[in-house]
């Protein structure tokens, strides 16, 4: 069934590519290249190395290692500080009550609107990034994980509390994996957000990453390699995403486990 659904994924993927090529050989768009023309540039900017780099160039150090590491930096930091935060919040109700409008009206505050803000405050550099990035991003994980905290039964914690279970294990043993399926759910938004964030971040006064390549693309009026960066940014995404996958199939297996129990007993 697995492999069934692969297969299916792989061929609607290589049926829209080639309506993609087609549709733009017979339009002959200047501004739409084809897909084999943005391949043949995508390889040329990031794979035409040598083979004791394995292919890769040095714009891979220069556009997609500074990228990788600005994203992924700011959604841990988002990521530490929404499950902290919101762990203690949604186990506090008069808390959460208490400064939940403080929350909301942070949370609609669209973040390329502060950006000005922080380069005042941080200026035009790598902290100014992950803090674009991490204050965007951190609204799912908070909101969902003080969502996953105050839906863990009082039942459970009741339990452990008759048990005597120390405060720091009832945390780790019962409110954490509790609330862990909505904790995973807003890392997989944060995570789309973050790609989002990390490119508006360094299309201002940064001197590498996939941002300023994407601007140098559009100055230079290079459609083929703009387009490059665009479909690197949409592989990357997906892989991020589905190593996300991975890690949350592989940690929420008790509580597929558990459904399916309950749905059988059901």
């Amino acid at each position: 069934m697995v492999l069934r659904h692969r297969l299916a994924q792989l061929v609607t993927l290589v049926v829209l590519v080639g309506a993609w090529e087609l549709a733009t050989r017979l339009a002959e768009e200047p501004f739409f290249p084809r897909p084999s023309v943005i391949v043949k540039n995508m390889r040329e900017l990031w794979l035409s190395g040598p083979p004791s780099q394995l292919l890769l160039t040095e714009n891979v150090s220069e556009d997609i290692v500074p990228s990788l590491t600005r994203l992924l930096g700011g959604w841990a930091i988002a990521a530490v500080i929404g499950i902290s935060v919101g762990i203690a919040l949604g186990r506090i109700g008069w808390l959460v009550d208490f400064v939940g409008p403080l929350l909301h009206f942070l949370r609609a505050v669209p973040p390329p609107a502060l950006l000005p803000v922080f380069i005042v405050i941080l200026g035009l550099s790598t902290t100014m990034q992950l803090a674009v990035i991490a204050f965007g991003v951190i609204w799912p994980i908070l909101l969902n994980t003080i969502d996953g905290a105050r839906s863990v039964e009082g039942t459970q914690v009741d339990t452990a509390r008759v048990f005597r279970v120390s405060p720091l294990r009832r945390l780790f043993g019962v409110v954490l994996p509790a609330a862990s399926p909505k904790i995973f759910a807003g890392l997989r938004i944060s995570l789309s957000l973050a790609l989002i964030l990390m490119v508006i971040s360094e299309l201002i006064g940064t001197t590498d990453g996939l941002g300023r390549a994407l601007e140098d693309a559009k100055g230079e009026f290079s459609i083929a390699d703009m387009w490059a960066v665009v479909v690197l940014l949409g592989i990357l995404g997906y892989v991020l995403n589905a190593l996300l996958l991975a890690v949350e199939h592989r940690v929420l297996r008790w509580h597929r486990a558990s459904r399916a129990l309950q749905s059988e007993q059901g």
